[in-house]
């Protein structure tokens, strides 16, 4: 079941060491997420913006730019700013925890504490804590009309494919009930 949830689940993976990148890598390979890596926070950045990942894992410590930086930078962009992030630290600092706080990172995971394995299920938790895949009926209610101003057809078949549309929730402010959307295809991911 858990292989089931995540599969399709794309994560950006962050690190400078390839010896702990490779291990994350082969972990969440093993689960069933599709994978993207990254040597530091400009390849990631160039990663997520080409490729928007579902989730990122990153580290702090990096060359060219830190992990920080590149959360900063991802915030900034439209299309990567509500990617979740969970942070991977070496040091577990209390003021690296402060700031990625402040940054909006869903998870604080310090690598000496966490098996690898445990970091898959955090990043899983995390993933479940505010995605939803809604099917949208196109005769109720304002269906019709929001068709007709995105410029979709009618029914929401996909135009490539014909698979209904569906409607991705994200929760970017739980307490406020606050949601970031996309409508795509299930099947082809396209519009």
């Amino acid at each position: 079941m858990a292989e089931e949830k995540a599969k399709g689940t794309k994560i950006l993976i962050v690190d400078d060491d390839d010896s702990i990148r490779s291990t994350y890598v082969e972990i969440f390979k093993k689960d069933g997420f599709e994978v993207e890596e990254a040597k530091d926070g400009l390849e990631g950045l160039d990663a997520a913006t080409k490729n928007i990942p579902d989730i990122v894992f990153t580290g702090i410590v990096m060359p060219r730019m830190d992990g920080f930086g590149f959360i900063e930078a991802l915030k900034e962009n439209v299309a990567t700013a509500n990617i979740p992030i969970v942070i991977s630290s070496h040091l577990g600092r209390s003021i690296d925890n402060t700031r990625a706080k402040e940054l909006g990172v869903k998870d604080f995971i310090v690598r000496h504490m966490v098996t690898p394995k445990e970091a898959v299920e955090r990043v899983r938790k995390v993933l479940g804590s505010g995605d939803y895949k809604l099917k949208i009926i196109a005769s109720e209610l304002d269906a019709a009309q929001l068709a007709k101003n995105l410029h979709f057809k009618e029914d929401y078949k996909c135009g490539y494919c014909g698979a209904d549309l569906i409607l991705n929730l994200r929760v970017s402010d739980i307490e406020n009930h606050e949601f970031t959307g996309k409508i795509n295809c299930p099947n082809c991911g396209r519009v």
